[in-house]
């Protein structure tokens, strides 16, 4: 006898159980027991998504607006800027590049952003009612940079990109993606640490300010 069946034979005599091999157990016994500890029972929430997703965001520090159509957009991020008090000056992901900024009176630029970038607009992969994050895939039209090297993201959600549990983040990603992306980054609100004498300090590793605008077709 090895070391390892003495062990399990201890074990076996502290429960009180006679060993059952496994080509022996019932047919489906063991796929049935890993099935389910592979399917936890999600938690229940009477909330829809919108205001689930508002809540648990705001509670992260973010900033949420809308669901506003698509075209009011522009005109909320500039509003945004005004009350803090920053340059209408930003880069955004190509995608978002068709909305009228210059209409609103912010200067936008399609392109991955630099040091001196001071505020960045992206879109999401998705966003997580129960967590209040955003999931973001990195690659050429949707670079990281834009959302981790200004010192204010403002994130463009539609609310069908919403979705209640990381699970299902996860679940639609592979559903809607042949092959990962180089990188998934979840975002929970402004960047915070409380690595100096256990005080939270927001935008220590990147932006200090998040923006979320939630968008509604007509």
């Amino acid at each position: 006898m090895n070391a390892r069946d003495i062990i399990f034979k201890k074990i076996r005599t502290a429960l009180a159980q006679a060993p059952v091999p496994l080509d022996q157990a019932p047919s489906g016994q063991a796929a049935g027991q890993q099935s389910a500890s592979a399917a936890p029972v999600a938690p229940r929430t009477e909330m829809d998504l919108v205001t689930r997703f508002k809540q648990r965001a705001t509670a992260l520090a973010s900033t949420v607006a809308g669901p506003l159509p698509p075209e009011q957009v522009p005109v909320a991020i500039a509003a945004y800027l005004e009350k803090h008090q920053l340059a209408k000056k930003a880069v955004c992901w190509p995608e978002l590049n068709p909305l009228d900024w210059s209409a609103a009176g912010i200067a936008v630029e399609a392109r991955g952003a630099n040091g001196v970038d001071l505020v960045g607009i992206t879109g999401s992969f998705c966003a997580i009612a129960d967590t209040g994050s955003l999931m973001l895939l990195s690659g050429p039209q949707t670079p990281a940079t834009v959302s981790l090297l200004p010192e204010t993201h403002i994130a463009v959600v539609p609310v069908e990109r919403l979705v209640a549990r990381m699970e299902d983040a996860w679940e639609r990603l592979r559903a809607e993606r042949a092959a990962l992306p180089r990188a998934v980054n979840f975002i929970s609100g402004p960047s915070r640490t409380a690595d100096v004498e256990q005080t939270v300090t927001l935008g220590a590793h990147g932006p200090y300010r998040v923006l979320i605008v939630l968008t509604q077709s007509r």
